[in-house]
């Protein structure tokens, strides 16, 4: 999840945004902004050297483009995402997978349950998975049994409950091999031992940007994080430790709760 970026999949928003409501978003979204800032983030992906694909509209949530599969070494996997007005979104990735060349080798069935969102890699062998409202037991098991690789599931807090989006990725994003971005207070205990013990760093966020997405950013390289402006404080943390920052505007594009991991996702890198 670190290694150079070269080619990334993103979905266009819908022109109607008028469900907002229905998608659990927490304001209603400027139609022709949330246009506007996501073709800027295509733009700054293409400048920052990946060959970006853009697949057409569908629903609002839809735009978080990451959460509907899981892309592996042997093609993608769909998924089955908790949040039940998402569940029609895999079988539609998989066409726009397709015209780009990739294929996919597995999906979930009923009545396993897991989103991209809760699916960190950390290195080439070992998974991360976040157990909470989006991803079950046998989302984990199933994801396990396809991917034939180490699989490490965490408990994820309540937080607000089940109808706000907590991902694992909500909590921390990794940066490098070596390297993380995270707000430790919400981090369950195993995975800051984990971290440690892989000799892994966490920098950590300030507690009043982990509303903002703090925690969720997208690695453009090795130590080349990319952020929303509004998160400056995390922007001057990462600095200080030696990562270069990209920025891109997401006054709209934050209002379903989607950083820059799930508006996008990475088909190749390296």
């Amino acid at each position: 999840m670190t290694g150079p970026l070269r080619r990334v999949l993103l979905r266009r928003p819908p022109a109607d945004c008028s469900d907002w409501q229905r998608h659990g978003w927490r304001a209603a979204p400027d139609a022709k902004l949330l246009a506007a800032e996501h073709e800027a983030l295509c733009a700054l992906l293409e400048e920052a050297g990946a060959e970006v694909v853009v697949a057409e509209p569908m629903t609002l949530d839809s735009i978080y483009v990451f959460d509907p599969v899981l892309v592996a070494d042997d093609g993608a996997v769909a998924l089955r995402p908790g949040k039940e007005t998402r569940r029609d979104e895999p079988a539609a990735l998989e066409e726009d997978l397709d015209r780009a060349g990739v294929g996919v080798s597995a999906r979930l069935e009923e009545p396993a349950l897991a989103e991209g969102g809760d699916l960190i890699r950390l290195g080439p062998g070992t998974l991360l998975a976040g157990r909470g409202y989006r991803t079950n037991r046998r989302g984990i098991r199933a994801l396990d049994r396809a991917l034939g690789i180490e699989t490490v599931a965490f408990d994820l807090p309540h937080l607000h409950g089940p109808s706000a989006c907590l991902h694992l990725l909500s909590l921390l994003s990794p940066l490098a091999d070596d390297l993380v971005v995270g707000y430790p207070p919400l981090m369950p205990v195993a995975l800051v031992q984990l971290l440690a013990e892989r000799g892994i760093e966490t920098v950590p966020i300030q507690a009043d940007e982990f509303e903002t997405l703090g925690p969720n950013a997208l690695a453009l390289a090795p130590r080349v994080a990319l952020l929303p402006k509004q998160n400056a404080g995390t922007r001057r943390k990462l600095e200080a430790a030696g990562v270069e920052v990209l920025v891109y505007r997401a006054d709209e594009l934050s209002k379903g709760d989607g950083g820059p991991t799930c508006l996008t996702l990475p088909l190749l890198r390296g």
